[in-house]
C-alpha cells in the first residue's frame, strides 16, 4: 500500500531544536540515517506515514501542528492576502506563495497575522469583521462537527413534525418552555428576534416572512443547545478581540441554523439532482436566495463535497457587506472595489430576476480567472425605508455546465466578459466605464486627439 506522505520539514526541525537534539540523535530515535532526516528536514523529502507515527510515539507530538499552513487557509488563504493592492506591484504568483508555504510556514503565518490585525488600515469595528472573516476562511466555510450535529437534529424534528417550521416551536415549547409570539411592527420597530425570558416568549417580529421566521427560530434553538460547540470553536480560533469573538460565534450560530434548515446530505442530493436549480431548493428546503447562498459555500465534507461557490453581498455602492470565498479560491472579493461592468451591478436594474455571466478577472493571478458569476436582488427586512442588496454566487467556469442556469451560456472563455478588481488595480486599456487610471501606470496625455476613455496610460506594470 502506498504510503500517505507530506513536507513538513520546518515543523520537524523545530521540534528537533526544541528537544535539543542532533539530527543523528533524532534520526537514531526515529530509526531513519541522518541524511535522510536532513532531507526531510529541507523539503527535499517527504514525511512518510511511518516516520509520522514515530515522532508521534517517541515525542508525544500533535500531528496538526504539521500543517501549519492550514491555520492560515492553505495556499488559498495566503494567495488572497496577496492578492491585496497593496502588493500588486511584486506579481507573487500561485508558484511563489506554495514555495512559501513550504519552506517557512513560522514567516507565512506572521505575516498572515500581521495583514489580518491591520485590518486593511481602517480600524476599529472593521479589525473585528477582518479577523472573524479569516478565522471562517481558515475552515473554508466548512465545520464538519456542526454539520453533523446539526443533521442528526434535523431528523429528530422530521420524526416530531412533517412541517419544519411547527417542529422547531414545539421544541422550544417542550424542552425549553419558551412560546413564539408574533408582534406587531409598532411593538418591535428595531428588532427582528427578542428573547423575553421574563414571559418566557421568543418574540418575532412580522415583518418576517416564513422563511426568515423558521431561520430566527433556528437561531434561538441552536443558542440554546448548541452553546457548549460553538464556544470551543470561538475558544480554538484565539481571537484578541473580544468583538471578533462575538461575530464568529454569531457566524457558527447562522452556520448551524442553516444546515438545521438544510441538512448536508438531504440539501446535497437535492442540488445534484436539481443541476443546483436555486428556485426549487429554495421551495424544497423553505428558504431564502440568500440563506441558500450561504449554504452553498459550505459543502465541503469529505467524500461528500458539492460545488465550490462563492457568495458576496454588495449594495448600490459596489461595497461589500458580506463575502465568503469558501473553497472556490476567489480573489475577486478581496479587492475593496468592485468592477461596473460585472453583472452584480446590472442586477439592481432588474430585480428580482437571476443574472448570468460568465467573467474572465484581470489580475487574478494568484487564483482562478475564468468564472460562471449569478447575482439577485433581495430585499432587506425590517422597518423603515427599502434597503436593496445584491447577491452574488460564483464559481468556476468549468464547473458552470452543472448548473441549471448555465444551460445556453457560452462557458468558452472568449465569449466571458473581462472585468478588473476596480480600477485602480485593473490594467485593462480602452473600458469606458473606468473612473481611475491603475496605481502606479504612467499616465498619457495627448494634446492633439482625446480618446474615448477618460485616462489613457502605459499598461506596464
Amino acid at each position: 500500500m502506498t504510503e500517505n506522505l507530506l513536507l513538513a520539514g520546518p515543523a520537524l526541525r523545530r521540534l528537533r531544536k526544541r528537544e535539543g537534539l542532533t539530527q543523528a540523535t533524532m534520526a537514531a530515535t526515529l530509526g531513519i540515517s541522518p541524511s535522510y532526516l536532513n532531507l526531510i528536514e529541507r523539503n527535499q523529502r517527504p514525511l512518510s506515514a511511518r516516520v509520522l507515527m514515530q515522532v508521534i510515539e517517541r515525542f508525544d507530538f500533535d500531528p496538526r501542528s504539521l500543517r501549519e499552513d492550514e491555520a492560515i487557509g492553505g495556499v488559498d488563504g495566503m494567495a488572497r492576502r496577496l492578492a491585496d493592492e497593496r502588493f500588486a506591484d511584486l506579481g507573487i504568483d500561485r508558484d511563489e506563495v506554495s514555495e512559501l508555504l513550504a519552506v517557512a510556514p513560522q514567516a507565512a503565518a506572521a505575516l498572515a497575522r500581521l495583514y489580518d490585525r491591520s485590518g486593511q488600515d481602517a480600524g476599529g469595528v472593521n479589525d473585528s469583521l477582518v479577523a472573524s472573516r479569516r478565522e471562517i476562511e481558515r475552515w473554508r466555510n466548512h465545520f464538519a462537527d456542526l454539520d453533523h450535529a446539526a443533521e442528526q437534529l434535523a431528523d429528530e424534528l422530521r420524526l416530531s413534525h412533517g412541517d419544519l417550521g411547527a417542529a422547531l416551536t414545539e421544541r422550544l415549547r417542550e424542552r425549553h418552555q419558551l412560546t413564539v409570539r408574533i408582534l406587531p411592527l409598532d411593538v418591535m420597530p428595531d428588532a427582528l428576534r427578542r428573547l423575553d425570558l421574563h414571559a418566557r416568549q421568543l418574540q418575532l417580529s412580522e415583518m418576517l416572512d416564513r422563511s426568515s421566521r423558521n431561520f430566527q427560530i433556528a437561531s434561538q434553538l441552536v443558542s440554546l443547545e448548541q452553546r457548549e460547540a460553538i464556544s470551543k470553536l470561538v475558544a480554538g480560533a484565539q481571537l484578541d478581540d473580544n468583538a471578533a469573538r462575538q461575530l464568529f460565534e454569531r457566524h457558527l450560530t447562522a452556520y448551524f441554523a442553516a444546515a438545521l434548515l438544510m441538512p448536508y446530505g438531504r440539501f446535497l442530493r437535492a442540488c445534484e439532482q436539481t443541476g443546483y436549480d436555486f428556485t426549487v431548493l429554495q421551495r424544497r428546503f423553505g428558504v431564502s436566495f440568500e440563506q441558500l447562498a450561504h449554504r452553498l459555500t459550505t459543502l465541503q465534507r469529505v467524500g461528500q463535497r458539492g460545488l465550490p461557490f462563492f457568495m458576496a453581498r454588495l449594495d448600490r455602492a459596489g461595497q461589500f457587506s458580506k463575502r465568503f470565498s469558501g473553497a472556490s479560491g476567489a480573489t475577486l472579493l478581496e479587492s475593496e472595489a468592485t468592477c461596473p461592468l460585472w453583472v452584480a451591478h446590472k442586477a439592481f436594474e432588474r430585480r428580482g430576476e437571476f443574472c448570468v455571466q460568465p467573467v474572465m478577472v484581470e489580475g487574478a493571478d494568484s487564483g482562478p480567472a475564468h468564472w460562471l458569476t449569478i447575482a439577485r436582488t433581495v430585499e432587506a427586512i425590517g422597518a423603515g425605508e427599502d434597503a436593496t442588496f445584491v447577491i452574488v454566487l460564483g464559481v468556476e467556469a468549468r464547473f458552470g455546465g452543472q448548473l441549471t442556469l448555465a444551460k445556453g451560456i457560452s462557458l468558452d472563455q472568449a465569449a466571458a466578459q473581462p472585468i478588473g478588481l476596480g480600477c485602480a488595480r485593473c490594467y485593462r486599456e480602452g473600458c469606458r466605464q473606468r473612473s481611475l487610471p491603475p496605481r502606479g501606470a504612467p499616465l498619457r496625455v495627448d494634446r492633439v486627439a482625446r480618446g474615448v476613455t477618460p485616462f489613457e496610460f502605459s499598461p506596464q506594470r
